[in-house]
C-alpha cells in the first residue's frame, strides 16, 4: 500500500510537471503563432498600399506579381493565409485553455470534453481550408502563376484533417467518460 502511494506521488508531480512544460510550450507556439498572423495582416496592408516595402517585411511574402496581373488571385490566396494562420493560433489558445483548466485528479468533466471538441472542429477547419487553398493554388499555377512560395502555407492539410480525427475520436471517449462519471455521481 505504501508502495502504491509512493508511485502516485511520484506519478502526480511526473504529470504536473509535464503539464506545466506543455503550458509554457503552448504559450510560446501561441505567441510565434500570433506574432506571424500579425505579420501577414503588416504584409497585406503594405501589399496594397506599398508593394515596393515587401521585399523589406518578415514574412517576405511578395505577392505583387499576383496582385497586378489579377487582383480576385490575390485576395484569394492572401485571405487563405491570413485565415489558416489566424484559426491555427486560436487553436493554441484553446489548447492553452486546455492545458491551464485541466484538473488531473477529475479530467473528465464538461469543460474538458468541450475544449477538446473545439480542438478538434479547428483543427478540421484548418486542414479543410489549407485543403481548398491547396487545391485553388494550383489551379493558379495551371493559369500560369508562380506559386512555390504559398506551398508552405497549406502542406500539412491532409496531417491536419488527419489530425482532427484523432482528435474527434478523443473527445468522442472523453464525452462518454463525462456521461458515465455523471451517471456514477448519481447512483452514488
Amino acid at each position: 500500500m505504501l508502495h502504491n502511494l509512493k508511485s502516485h506521488t511520484i506519478m502526480s508531480k511526473a504529470n504536473n510537471f509535464i503539464f506545466k512544460g506543455l503550458k509554457i510550450v503552448s504559450w510560446v507556439i501561441f505567441v510565434g503563432l500570433c506574432i506571424k498572423a500579425g505579420s501577414f495582416i503588416l504584409n497585406f496592408i503594405f501589399s496594397i498600399y506599398n508593394p515596393e516595402f515587401v521585399q523589406n517585411l518578415y514574412p517576405k511574402l511578395d505577392l505583387s506579381e499576383m496582385y497586378d496581373r489579377n487582383k480576385g488571385a490575390f485576395f484569394s490566396m492572401y485571405t487563405f493565409i491570413l485565415v489558416i494562420s489566424t484559426m491555427k493560433a486560436l487553436l493554441f489558445y484553446q489548447v492553452i485553455k486546455l492545458v491551464s483548466k485541466i484538473n488531473l485528479l477529475k479530467p473528465f468533466n464538461r469543460f474538458v470534453s468541450r475544449q477538446i471538441s473545439i480542438i478538434s472542429y479547428l483543427t478540421l477547419i484548418i486542414g479543410l481550408i489549407s485543403f481548398i487553398a491547396q487545391h485553388t493554388a494550383k489551379n493558379l499555377q495551371f493559369h500560369g502563376y508562380n506559386i512555390d512560395m504559398l506551398n508552405p502555407f497549406w502542406a500539412d492539410s491532409q496531417a491536419f484533417i488527419l489530425m482532427a480525427a484523432v482528435i474527434y475520436i478523443i473527445a468522442t471517449i472523453f464525452s462518454k467518460g463525462v456521461e458515465y462519471q455523471e451517471e456514477l455521481e448519481e447512483t452514488v
